[in-house]
């Protein structure tokens, strides 16, 4: 990786702050909008299980919908999109759609897809582990979608303000997904504030506490 590249993703990681007042009425074109969402995909996951299902809400009517759920914060309908990320607590299911290709094609012999397969189902028999892992990796894919949408010009919000009930009744979402976040994504309004953050004194230890 070239200094030039590094600089600019460390670059885009220190610019990325939290946005809560968006240009109204503005359109994330949709080659950027697949950018973003395909760039969440890339996010590693347990397994390669890809423990994540992206509901984008870009249709007014529905941020409307959203809004209270979401206790009245503005970003919801101010925004040019919000993405809810879901974390799949079924993702044990993909098992076949990740490995069967790299069987296929040589490149994945059938006994260690086997082992594979044998060690998710272990794990998926523990509904915590099935929610942990829903959470962690779907977490994974919103940071990966935040990082993109700034590198591509765009401010981002994450929310954990919401009554994840409502949403679930409200949007329809399947008992295979469980709400991990909300993410407003759109234009500032005006430059994002940079929150103070604590020293790496106070936030690392060395070797062992």
């Amino acid at each position: 990786m070239s200094t030039q590249v590094q600089n600019e993703v460390l670059k885009v990681i220190e610019d990325r702050h939290s946005v809560k007042q968006y240009q109204v009425g503005h359109t994330i074109p949709k080659e950027d909008l697949e950018q973003i969402l395909t760039s969440a995909s890339l996010a590693p996951s347990s397994w390669n299980l890809q423990h994540w299902k992206l509901l984008v809400i870009d249709d007014q009517a529905q941020k409307e919908k959203l809004l209270p759920i979401a206790y009245g914060q503005k970003q919801i309908v101010e925004s040019s999109v919000v993405i809810a990320v879901l974390g799949d607590l079924e993702a044990n299911k993909n098992a076949q759609a990740v490995f069967g290709p790299a069987v296929a094609g040589g490149f994945l012999p059938q006994a260690v897809m086997d082992t594979l397969v044998a060690q998710i189902e272990g794990a998926y028999q523990y509904p915590q582990v099935a929610r942990d892992e829903a959470i962690r990796n779907g977490s994974l894919a919103a940071m990966n979608l935040m990082l993109a949408a700034k590198a591509l010009g765009y401010d981002t919000c994450p929310m954990g303000g919401y009554d994840a009930g409502k949403f679930v009744e409200a949007f329809n979402v399947p008992a295979r997904y469980v709400p991990v976040m909300l993410i407003s994504v759109g234009l500032a309004a005006t430059p994002a504030r940079s929150a103070g953050r604590l020293s790496l004194d106070q936030i690392t230890v060395s070797n062992s506490f």
